[in-house]
């Protein structure tokens, strides 16, 4: 049965819609004004709100823009006696999915139901088949080496509560399954997994894409936008390469995670943000302290808890795990292509340096599917690889 909460001043619509929605097989529950429909919206996961624009203590886009700070999967179809097009393309611009005039055409209020209905199924059943392909694809950390090992125990240990971990390591050294592994197994782990690389953004950019921007805030900004805290809201934010950010957004985090508040670029209202903040680097910070480039203050912020990835080359006995790994994940994308590595190649691969660490060998592998033999031979290796 779907949960539907109904957010209106005028008591008689209330129970009408109640009357109406209870017959068609939902379950209602009812608010009176717009700070009572926050309280009830955020207590309680609703499958639809419906929700009147003009009300008394806060107004229907006011409830709106509250509750999907929070919720951000949240349904809202919005109801307003003084509808123009222009409150509709409001509402929608800040995340109804539909908009009704009264008086309510209930033909055209079922059909929205439905629709609605259909829609958050679908979303759910999406989220749940991209997480159990991504866990079975991506997030496995493959070793047997003691550092691996005390890298398993320390996310095991931390992963269940709400620490801020700042996982370092050079590239290609899988400091991104590392931040994964924490959030899937945290309290956190039905909440999204958002991340931002934060090298690979330009530097004027990088504010509006953490903290998001106002219509108008600048040249290109030809619609309001929700930046990565607030999109992380309940989960995880994956701060990638957090070394490269700026002083001036590295100043805007630390506000971020002291308060919990953030405010969009061109905006003055604050927004209450509560996502669990993952960062990574492959830079020394306290070097980049000392040089002036980061900030000691957002480093102690970062480092509740510091889990050191080692490179590949100190963990070479993890090489032929890896390369067993990767050559069954590779075959079979590769369309159940099957495909075997001789111990000889496997012990010619764990010689090598891989100054690219995992990602190298994971590349190398790969190559060695399309051009190596059925059976992958130390020639195969020394030609490939």
């Amino acid at each position: 049965m779907k949960n539907i909460l109904v957010i209106d001043d005028e008591r008689s619509i209330r129970r009408t819609l109640k009357e109406i929605l209870e017959y068609e097989g939902f379950k209602i529950d009812e608010a009176e004004d717009g700070e009572d429909g926050i309280a009830k919206a955020l207590a309680k996961n609703y499958d639809i709100i419906l929700c009147d624009i003009k009300m008394p203590k806060k107004d229907g886009l006011e409830v709106l823009e509250t509750v999907l700070a929070s919720k951000p999967e949240s349904l809202f179809i919005m109801v307003s006696g003084h509808g123009t097009i222009e409150t509709a393309i409001e509402a929608v611009k800040k995340g109804a999915y539909d908009f009704l005039q009264k008086p309510i055409d209930l033909n055209r209020l079922l059909v929205t139901m439905r629709n609605a209905t259909e829609k958050e199924t679908l979303v759910a059943e999406t989220k749940e088949l991209k997480k159990r392909v991504h866990k079975q694809k991506t997030t496995e950390i493959v070793g047997e080496s003691a550092a691996i090992l005390a890298v398993k125990q320390m996310i095991d240990k931390v992963a269940v509560t709400e620490a801020r971990v700042l996982v370092t390591g050079e590239n290609g050294t899988g400091k991104e399954l590392v931040a994964r592994q924490l959030h899937e197994k945290s309290t956190r782990a039905s909440g999204l997994f958002i991340e931002v690389n934060c090298a690979a953004i330009p530097s004027e950019l990088i504010e509006s894409e953490l903290f998001g921007h106002e219509k108008g805030a600048f040249t290109s900004a030809i619609k309001q936008r929700i930046g990565k805290f607030e999109a992380a809201n309940n989960g995880t934010l994956f701060l990638d390469e957090i070394g490269d950010m700026t002083l001036s957004a590295q100043a805007k985090v630390l506000r971020a995670l002291q308060e919990n508040r953030i405010t969009r670029v061109g905006g003055e209202k604050d927004i209450a943000v509560n996502p669990r903040l993952i960062a990574a680097t492959n830079k020394n910070l306290k070097e980049e302290i000392a040089k002036g480039n980061f900030r000691e203050d957002l480093y102690h912020r970062l480092s509740v808890i510091i889990i050191h990835l080692p490179p590949l080359r100190e963990r070479s006995n993890d090489i032929p795990l890896l390369s067993k790994h990767f050559l069954k994940l590779i075959c079979d994308e590769f369309g159940g292509v099957h495909k075997e590595i001789v111990p000889e190649a496997l012990k010619q691969l764990a010689t090598k340096p891989f100054s690219g660490n995992i990602r190298e060998l994971r590349n190398i592998i790969e190559r060695l599917v399309i051009l190596g033999g059925k059976e992958i031979s130390v020639h195969d290796v020394e030609q490939y690889s």
